[in-house]
């Protein structure tokens, strides 16, 4: 049983927000695998850019710092240098000076860390099920895949659970700022002029930025130095301490990331269990071998950041193309990880798949995202607690795609739940 088909007619514009409302153009993907694996493609809103779409390609270049740049902007949009400079985080530098914050940070986000959590997780889930099950038919995204990040932010950055709903709508409005049910300022259809020193263009990273001063405030009144954020603001080996910009720039970055990525991905999860009844019975039956494997195909299927940018700082060839310095670069993981060279049946999930050397937070290259074991975690837990709980799951009206080339997900899923 097929969960879903692309739709698109093989030549979706992918600089178009519009393009993604129906899902991924995986149809226009597979035909630049095939056709033309580093494609030009123009941009009304700025420079064009070169779409990369096959899966070695892809890895290949997260891999080439010294060629392909992070430190010039990681969306398609253009900016000058004043805002790159105001907006940045470490996730738009380079080594080492990407590696020298990394390594303050990830200690926070380590699998032996980030394993601690298990249990406070597990019980997350099962209040999130707990409130979400016996209504029987309702949003699974909204009263479930939204929750369960939510919930974990507060305690990774050490906040009350009152304000996490409001957190996690200010996250929306940034990484989510092209999709007009999230913010009045959609990035292609508002002025935004007045916000470009701001995360994501956008005047939700000002609000942030007081709250995560206020916080720190707190948290040194109170004599609290637990948590990641205290990690980010101590100086390093040379006596540095994180600007007051770029430590706004990650709280934003922590907030918005952090709840999206794993939102998306159980959605998808979910989707996925609508239209393949086998996929919860082999959960149910899930033993370690199936548990190790199945949050990663999660992952891979749900694809959730499908792009990241490089930008060229040097000219090179690849595949016969001349890539020019300055040259904006445009790795599609999304398409890489539906590359049949790389998977087989790349457009079923496989819940046992291994290897499963998918590029989703960038796994491959030097910026992976510290948050992929945490993410892992979440995935199984909450799909162990449903499973447990549940018989069926089917989907009752149409699902929504978020408005985004930059982000892909189910915004809205509606469904109803047979329970054990």
């Amino acid at each position: 049983m097929t969960i879903w088909v692309p739709t698109d007619d093989g030549h979706a514009d992918l600089s178009s927000h519009d393009a993604f409302v129906s899902g991924a153009p995986h149809n226009t993907f597979r035909r630049m695998r095939e056709e033309d694996p580093v494609a030009w493609c123009d941009y009304a809103g700025g420079k064009g850019f070169w779409s990369i779409t096959r899966h070695a390609d892809v890895v290949q270049l997260l891999r080439d710092y010294k060629w392909m740049s992070s430190a010039h902007g990681i969306r398609m949009e253009d900016q000058t240098r004043e805002e790159y400079l105001a907006r940045r985080t470490f996730q738009e530098t380079d080594p080492p000076e990407h590696t020298h914050t990394r390594i303050r940070v990830a200690k926070a986000f380590t699998r032996p860390v980030v394993e601690q959590f298990e249990s406070t997780i597990r019980d997350l889930c099962n209040e999130i099920l707990d409130r979400a099950l016996p209504m029987q038919e309702f949003d699974a995204v909204q009263e479930i895949a939204r929750q369960l990040p939510m919930r974990m932010l507060g305690r990774i950055i050490g906040t009350p659970d009152s304000d996490l709903d409001w957190l996690v709508r200010k996250g929306d409005e940034l990484i989510s700022n092209t999709d007009p049910e999230y913010t009045q300022h959609v990035l292609d259809k508002a002025d935004t002029e007045a916000y470009r020193l701001m995360p994501f263009r956008s005047p939700a990273g000002a609000e942030l930025y007081d709250y995560a001063r206020t916080l720190m405030e707190k948290k040194r009144r109170e004599g609290d130095e637990s948590g990641v954020l205290n990690l980010v603001l101590q100086p390093d080996e040379d006596g540095k301490v994180i600007p007051e910009n770029e430590f706004g720039n990650f709280f934003c970055l922590l907030v918005a990331a952090g709840n999206d990525t794993t939102r998306y991905s159980i959605a998808a999860a979910l989707h996925a269990l609508c239209h393949r009844p086998d996929l919860l019975q082999q959960m149910k039956q899930g033993g370690e071998e199936f548990w190790n494997t199945a949050p990663d195909e999660v992952i891979r299927w749900a694809s959730p950041a499908m792009y990241f940018r490089r930008t060229a700082i040097r000219d090179g060839e690849l595949h016969g193309k001349t890539i020019r310095e300055g040259d904006k670069v445009l790795l599609w993981f999304v398409s890489a990880n539906r590359d049949s060279a790389a998977f087989d049946t790349p457009f079923e999930v496989n819940l046992l798949r291994s290897p499963n050397r998918h590029v989703a937070f960038g796994q491959g290259g030097a910026h992976v995202c510290l948050g992929i074991w945490l993410a892992r975690l979440e995935v199984r837990l909450l799909l162990q607690e449903f499973a447990r709980r549940v018989d069926g799951i089917a989907q009752v009206g149409d699902h929504a795609f978020l408005r985004s080339n930059f982000v892909g997900g189910i915004k809205r899923l509606p469904v109803r739940v047979a329970l054990v």
